[in-house]
């Protein structure tokens, strides 16, 4: 749900939260980066970073050159020269990521988690029975046949958190109980009604269903595409997953390591949510 007003929280001496809703839901996440978009162009002096998150952004800012209360002040009245409701566009990139689906360091990451909980469903076999999925090639098919919206990123360095845009091919999954403590970098998981790529070797509790070779994160900023970031994604671009075989995977890999892997990016393309939002209607979204 929507909130009818904006609910601000202070974090810390340096921080604001700000909530919009209680949903994990694509239009309250296309409002929040339109009012972050917005707050960012008023070019506040006192503002030093804004996060954008699945139903709320945090501001990052200077107590010294505005007080808490006056930013508020500022940020509600931008919020109401922007009027309710998603409508609009934004910068959107597209960004395609390769995967080999159900491969075997996934596969392996699984079975030993199976070792100390036996009773695990092996992850790919779950999202299927969870989802009415005959088998993982109908799992394969969902799952790469929709582009995602990178809704926030967060938790670690990197990690995003993507939204399927085509309303038939959103894949639910519970998270694992207890989680594990070892995940690979680069593995692709499902989390609620979430899709993530682990940017690094990580705890987690993501169902993993597939692994791409493609960094999403470079600390080292090696790779010609992480000059500008030592991230890959930026909330609010669009992500697509290419199914791969293991010969294109391998090569992949290669490239990586010598530093001459180029990802795919469309980074002239704009997102209009009225007429998503018209589609998605058009394919049986409820809104």
């Amino acid at each position: 749900m929507l909130y009818d007003a904006l609910r601000f929280f202070p974090g810390g001496d340096r921080a604001i939260e700000v909530e919009l809703g209680d949903e994990m839901d694509f239009t309250i996440n296309f409002i929040v980066h339109k009012l972050v978009a917005a707050v960012r162009d008023a070019k506040f002096e006192a503002v030093v970073d804004l996060i954008p998150e699945l139903a709320s952004f945090q501001i990052t800012y200077d107590p010294d050159i505005m007080s808490y209360e006056d930013l508020c002040r500022e940020v509600e009245g931008i919020y109401a020269g922007l009027g309710r409701g998603a409508t609009g566009s934004l910068p959107s990139r597209l960004i395609t990521i390769p995967v080999l689906y159900f491969d075997d360091e996934t596969a392996a990451c699984i079975a030993d988690y199976r070792k100390t909980y036996p009773e695990k469903t092996p992850d790919p076999e779950l999202v299927c029975e969870l989802n009415h999925l005959p088998d993982r090639a109908a799992l394969q098919r969902a799952h790469a046949g929709t582009e995602y919206w990178v809704a926030a990123l967060g938790f670690w360095p990197g990690l995003c958190s993507l939204l399927a845009l085509h309303p038939g091919a959103r894949i639910i999954a519970p998270k694992y109980n207890p989680p594990r403590t070892h995940t690979p970098k680069g593995a692709v998981g499902i989390g609620g009604a979430l899709t993530c790529i682990y940017p690094d070797a990580t705890p987690g509790g993501y169902q993993l269903i597939g692994h791409t070779p493609a960094p999403t994160y470079d600390g080292a900023q090696r790779l010609p595409d992480f000059k500008d970031s030592l991230a890959l994604f930026r909330a609010g671009d669009r992500v697509r997953f290419a199914p791969v075989g293991l010969e294109e995977y391998e090569d992949i890999k290669a490239r990586v390591a010598e530093g001459s892997y180029r990802h795919d990016i469309i980074d002239y393309q704009v997102f209009s949510v009225d007429r998503y939002l018209d589609w998605a209607k058009a394919q049986g979204a409820e809104g």
